[in-house]
């Protein structure tokens, strides 16, 4: 008998695999505006659209109940879709949460999760409307869904950047990176010595960053206020390097960065020397940061060039897909995406 082909996920990665889903994917609704292939959908509702997002934790993929505490990951589970919903120029205003349980998990454990899941809830101001649960026979499973709403005027995608934008990125880069490093550390010397407490004190900035990171709502009403609509935008949640790369592809342009206008936080910094980690490489590559990466035109500079938590890093240009670094010393290198893969071989 004929073998069947297969193709392994891991030849085409993650990427690929949406392009391949999305091509026999046809909206059958008019109210679907957009679909696959953004940091979330986006419906038709009367005056306003609504964004959709989901995502998904795995344990033993995207956590690792040994250092992590289950309210943060309920709060971090919420975090990353509304992050996601913020990347939108949108609003969150409902989620529904799924979860898998394995048998380890208790009734105790379960409302601990759902203790920082409606803490999360709490502070972005959403609902949390549904969800499901059912038995795992892989360990902790978490899907979170959140619908969010913004004028259609004021939508933002990853495909509006245009040459001579400015491209800004918020808060500092990195630190979740080094975080669980740090984490993964503790979790080897326990391991080999059950006896020793974890020494987390003099990292708690970057640790936060990993366990329970922060969506950048307030940055999305900072820019209303100012009536600024970003030309495009996107969170970092694969390293800095992989966002700009989305923007570079999905608006046709090219963006040049400066390595001196990187931001990152000092702990960050002496944490990544201490491994032996260049700094730059966590700021790029690291992800999990959940910051905000967009585009302004020229014209927008003067309201937000005081801000002290959006940085000026770079701009766009007319070179299609071509992503460059300007280092310190001066030489141009080619920026590649080297952070989180979803599908290893």
């Amino acid at each position: 008998m004929k073998q069947e082909k297969r193709t392994e996920i891991s030849s085409i990665g993650e990427f690929g695999l949406i392009e391949r889903i999305s091509r026999n994917t046809e909206a059958l609704n008019e109210s679907t505006v957009k679909g696959i292939g953004d940091d979330a959908a986006i419906l038709d509702s009367s005056d306003k659209q609504r964004v959709l997002t989901t995502d998904m934790l795995l344990e033993g993929v995207h956590f690792d109940l040994a250092y992590m505490p289950l309210q943060h990951l309920g709060y971090k589970a919420v975090a990353v879709n509304v992050s996601d919903v913020a990347a939108m120029n949108a609003v969150p205003k409902q989620i529904t949460v799924n979860i898998g349980l394995s048998n380890r998990m208790s009734v105790e454990a379960v409302d601990a999760l759902y203790d920082g899941i409606k803490a999360a809830c709490k502070d972005y101001k959403v609902d949390l409307v549904g969800g499901d649960t059912t038995a795992s026979y892989s360990g902790l499973v978490i899907s979170v869904t959140a619908i969010g709403e913004a004028e259609a005027a004021k939508v933002v995608r990853r495909s509006g950047a245009q040459k001579g934008d400015i491209v800004c990125v918020t808060g500092d880069l990195g630190g979740a990176f080094i975080g669980l490093q740090v984490l993964a550390r503790e979790k080897q010397e326990f391991v080999e010595n059950p006896e020793m407490q974890p020494q987390l004190g003099t990292y708690s900035y970057i640790v936060q960053r990993q366990l329970k990171p922060d969506a950048r709502m307030d940055i999305i009403h900072e820019l209303a206020e100012q009536n600024i609509v970003p030309t495009s935008m996107i969170d970092v949640s694969d390293g800095l390097a992989s966002e700009l790369l989305h923007i570079c592809r999905n608006s046709g342009v090219g963006v040049q960065i400066y390595e001196d206008k990187l931001p990152i936080d000092k702990q960050t910094y002496d944490t990544a020397v201490e491994f032996g980690i260049d700094p730059i490489t966590c700021v790029m590559n690291g992800g999990e940061d959940y910051e905000l990466l967009f585009t302004i035109s020229q014209s927008e500079y003067e309201k937000l060039k005081n801000h002290m938590d959006i940085h000026f890093i770079g701009f766009v240009n007319e070179h299609a897909n071509q992503a460059r670094l300007v280092t310190k010393g001066g030489n141009v290198v080619d920026i590649k995406a080297q952070g989180f893969t979803h599908f290893k071989k």
